[in-house]
C-alpha cells in the first residue's frame, strides 16, 4: 500500500471509508466551496457511489494508482490525481482538490501537490507532467508555479464562470526541469 508522508499531510491509497468521505464532499455536500474553483466551467453529472469507487481502481502504471487520497490528522480532505494525455510522448495531466476549506491557505495543497509530483517522477519514467486550470483560480497557478511548473499556454476567454469569461491555463514541468 502506497503511503507518502509529508510534514502536514499523508498521501495514500484510498480505503472504502475514504472514498465514502470524498464522495460526500464531491457530490452530496451542498455548500461545496471547492466546486467554485475546481473546473466550475465543466458541468459535472452525479455518478453512483459504486461508479465512483470503481474509478478509484484505475492505475496509470502497474501498481501505481491514478489517484491518492490526501489525509490530515486521519481525515480525508481531498485527493491528488493524474490521467494520460499521451502515452506515446509519456505525458500525464495532474491535479489536486482539497474539499475541506478548513485546510485551504495553510500549505496543505502545496505540500500535497509537491509530494504527488515528486512521487510520479521518482516512481516512473514519465517525461512530462502538466495541469490545467482557469485564470480565476490564482491559488492553483501559484501552487503549480511553486513546484516548478511554468505556464505553457493561455487560451483567452475560453472558460465561462458566473457569466464572465476567463482564460484557460496550461502549466507543465519536464523531468529534466524537475531534477534541477
Amino acid at each position: 500500500m502506497i503511503e507518502i508522508v509529508g510534514n502536514k499531510v499523508v498521501l495514500k491509497e484510498a480505503t472504502n471509508k475514504d472514498i465514502d468521505e470524498l464522495y460526500f464532499w464531491k457530490f452530496e455536500e451542498k455548500e461545496q466551496e471547492a466546486k467554485k474553483w475546481n473546473g466550475p466551467y465543466i458541468p459535472e453529472e452525479k455518478i453512483t457511489k459504486e461508479e465512483y469507487k470503481k474509478a478509484w481502481e484505475q492505475e496509470i502504471f502497474t501498481d501505481i494508482p491514478a489517484s491518492l487520497v490526501i489525509k490530515c490528522d486521519g481525515k480525508a480532505i481531498g485527493y491528488v490525481g493524474s490521467y494520460w494525455v499521451d502515452k506515446n510522448t509519456n505525458w500525464l495531466e495532474t491535479g489536486i482538490v482539497i474539499y475541506d476549506s478548513n485546510f485551504w491557505n495553510g500549505g496543505y495543497g502545496s505540500e500535497s501537490y509537491k509530494l504527488w509530483i515528486d512521487y510520479l517522477f521518482t516512481s516512473t519514467d514519465i517525461h512530462r507532467l502538466g495541469m490545467s486550470t482557469w485564470s480565476g483560480n490564482t491559488r492553483m497557478m501559484k501552487v503549480a508555479e511553486k513546484i516548478g511548473m511554468q505556464e505553457e499556454a493561455r487560451i483567452r476567454e475560453a472558460r465561462k464562470v458566473n457569466g464572465k469569461y476567463f482564460d484557460a491555463i496550461k502549466m507543465g514541468i519536464l523531468r529534466k526541469d524537475w531534477k534541477k
